[in-house]
């Protein structure tokens, strides 16, 4: 864990994901005061917005931050552009493949790292000069991989296939958890629902309540013949689930998803006909907490897990 401590400047290996609707300014800020790393979500934001939120982060933390930034986005130049002009140090990168801005990022002094959903994109990273590896198990909420290997898989796939700091993501709630991700071989986690739902999320208060209501076997991917996405089950996603069950078109899950679903969901609070993205951890999740309290039952959580796990022999 010290290398991704040192490597971002630090106390605590936990990163808070960027998630598109939910990790605003106020989240990113909190979690980087709290130890952590805060990340903004520049996926739900034109670059005039990105630079605002990236500007008061700057006023409200003096301790470092970065900005995560989907390789999908349409807007990435004007995206890569602002974080160099506001002086961004750290960036994210998902959602694609990162050579394309690796040189550029890395010329203006920028630590990249990538999410990745297998062991072979992970190494294609590292060949592509990425400082640090996310890798992200099918547990995850939002937007998915296609191969659909669960976070305690593909941990130790990826830290076979890759010397690079290493950080776990997918369906991680709690210290025990986090105390498994390292027992696994990585070095960092990276959470989302969980502060997704917190109280700085930038997320509607709505789909933070449904998202504390969200019992075990409460999501689920679907669009995976479009770009799979793990949802909370409400009536979009039952429709989703008709059409693709029916054997619908792209052209018709296109037109289904239309424009805007996200947005409606988790920003504006739609929970019926908007897109709530979450991941399984959601069923983990029973209370909306700042986002310093949240960092400091991790805490409490994986040191309490350490010592029961350093009583434990197996034979």
């Amino acid at each position: 864990m010290e290398r991704i401590k040192k490597l971002f400047g630090i106390r605590y290996p936990i990163i808070a994901g960027g998630m598109a609707w939910c990790s605003g300014w106020e989240l990113a800020a909190a979690v980087s005061n709290a130890g952590g790393l805060g990340l903004i979500g520049a996926g739900s934001m034109h670059p005039d917005i990105l630079a605002g939120h990236i500007r008061k982060v700057k006023e409200a933390t003096q301790k470092p931050f970065g900005v995560n930034v989907p390789l999908m986005h349409p807007e990435q130049e004007g995206i890569m552009n602002v974080i160099t002009v506001e002086g961004v140090k750290i960036v994210f990168t998902s959602a694609g493949n990162p050579n394309k801005w690796t040189t550029f990022l890395h010329d203006r002094g920028i630590i990249i790292a990538h999410v990745v959903s297998s062991a072979r994109f992970a190494e294609k990273a590292e060949k592509e000069g990425v400082d640090a590896i996310v890798a992200e198990g099918f547990e995850a909420g939002g937007h998915e991989g296609r191969e659909e290997t669960t976070t305690m898989t593909l941990i130790p796939l990826v830290r076979k296939a890759t010397s690079l700091p290493l950080i776990a993501a997918g369906g991680i709630a709690t210290g025990e958890q986090i105390l498994a991700a390292f027992a696994l071989g990585a070095e960092g986690v990276q959470i989302g629902s969980l502060f997704a739902a917190s109280e700085e999320s930038s997320a509607h208060p709505a789909f933070k309540k449904m998202i504390t209501e969200t019992g075990e076997g409460g999501t689920k991917v679907v669009l995976k013949s479009l770009v799979p996405v793990r949802l909370i089950k409400n009536d979009f996603f039952r429709r989703v689930e008709e059409a693709e069950t029916r054997g619908a078109t792209v052209d018709e899950l296109r037109n289904l998803l239309g424009k805007g679903r996200a947005k409606r969901g988790m920003f504006e609070g739609d929970l019926v006909d908007g897109e709530l993205e979450i991941g399984q951890s959601a069923s983990l999740i029973d209370h909306i907490l700042p986002a310093e309290k949240i960092m400091n039952k991790l805490v409490v959580e994986y040191d309490k897990a350490l010592e029961q796990m350093n009583n434990c022999r197996l034979s």
